[in-house]
């Protein structure tokens, strides 16, 4: 294994009504922003048990946050921040409400002009306003974890921060709340888990066994439970272990020690900043081509991948690895989830070319976990998934 730090502050609060455990987070003198989504919290009464539990606290809303946290919006809520004297935030939603948490707690402290230059000139939060969060869509893990991505409409990009100073401080994690959620967002949650997972697994062997299991038995997990959650989301044994699933593929621990990809994530970003498609279904785009323009660099990994997740014993490694990537894109749709770019749009001509063009003019020249993808790489990958 290579050297690494790990440490991760985040108080995770797990299990049935836990909601309720709210007032003995939130600091009793604290002036709280509430922020959340489309507003569907208010339908399956999540809003009811955080406002009940916040009865005796300053609160102040602030709903709307789109799907992919759009910096409009935030800049918006940073002046109820400014305005309002706010001193802790609570984000109550899925990893978009949550994300766009994270940067205001970054940009409330930030002594800088445009609160943009975070995410343009990759500046690391040390130090954030706190905040915590209720977790109502399994997906991203940003419940325990530093990172987050925001959209910009206007400029048409979506780009990544992060830094010490923006875990949560606390995480309430209720595996009841799935049983509102819409099953195209259900088989989005499982299938953004599932690809954290391969970003921080499929590279190439290094000896890390443990981490490679951890990794592996979060695979089989997803795969295991998914039928269920999809059919039956009120089944709380699923749930539970779907929600905490979707918490350890992205909370730090299986991603010390070895080497990562993250190329399938950085160029699914730009399809939805370009096109509006969601974020879990631009991975599945990206992911079966990637590892098919990668194959040689990553078919001994796609090998132990295909025997250890999904029992295949027969053939060569590079049978194995390609009934691997076979198998991944098979359970994709099975979930409901196209794998082609033009499934979502017909104006995909000319995505490629955008996107390497992207990628040269940021300087991002190389990807992946040999830091050797190039931007024409990236083209070629791209085209692939037309």
């Amino acid at each position: 294994m290579n050297n690494f730090e790990f440490k991760n502050p985040t108080k995770v609060i797990f299990g049935k009504d836990t909601i309720a455990k709210l007032s003995e987070e939130i600091p009793a003198d604290a002036k709280v922003l509430l922020l959340y989504g489309g507003g569907s919290i208010k339908k399956n009464g999540i809003y009811d048990q955080v406002k009940t539990a916040l009865s005796n606290v300053n609160v102040t809303e602030f709903g709307g946050i789109p799907a992919n946290p759009e910096y409009a919006v935030l800049m918006e809520a940073l002046e109820v921040i400014k305005d309002k004297e706010i001193t802790y935030l609570l984000a109550v939603g899925g990893g978009s409400v949550i994300d766009g948490t994270k940067f205001l707690s970054a940009a409330a402290l930030y002594e800088g002009d445009t609160p943009w230059d975070i995410l343009t000139q990759n500046i690391k939060t040390e130090k954030g306003m706190p905040f915590g969060t209720v977790l109502t869509l399994p997906a991203t893990g940003s419940e325990m974890n530093s990172g987050s991505v925001i959209t910009r409409k206007e400029t048409q990009e979506k780009l990544a921060m992060g830094g010490p100073g923006l875990f949560p401080v606390f995480s309430i994690l209720d595996p009841q709340v799935i049983t509102s959620i819409p099953e195209r967002q259900l088989a989005n949650g499982l299938t953004d888990a599932f690809t954290h997972v391969l970003e921080q697994y499929m590279t190439y062997p290094i000896g890390a066994r443990l981490q490679d299991r951890f990794a592996e038995s979060i695979l089989q997990t997803l795969i295991e439970v998914a039928p269920t959650v999809i059919k039956d989301p009120t089944d709380y044994k699923a749930a539970a272990d779907f929600m905490w699933s979707c918490t350890m593929a992205l909370n730090g621990l299986i991603q010390k020690g070895v080497p990562t990809d993250w190329a399938v994530h950085a160029i699914g970003h730009e399809l939805t900043a370009m096109f509006g498609i969601d974020h879990a279904r631009t991975l599945a785009v990206i992911a079966p081509s990637h590892y098919k323009f990668n194959f040689e660099a990553k078919k001994e990994k796609l090998a132990q991948y295909a025997e250890r997740v999904w029992n295949v014993t027969e053939g060569s490694i590079d049978d194995k690895a390609y009934a691997a990537i076979e198998k991944t894109e098979a359970f994709f749709k099975e979930l409901g989830i196209d794998t082609k770019l033009s499934d979502y749009t017909e104006d995909y001509e000319g995505t490629a070319e955008k996107i390497s063009k992207r990628f040269t003019d940021r300087g991002w020249e190389g990807l992946g976990e040999h830091q050797s993808l190039t931007p024409d790489n990236v083209e070629k990958i791209v085209k692939m998934a037309y």
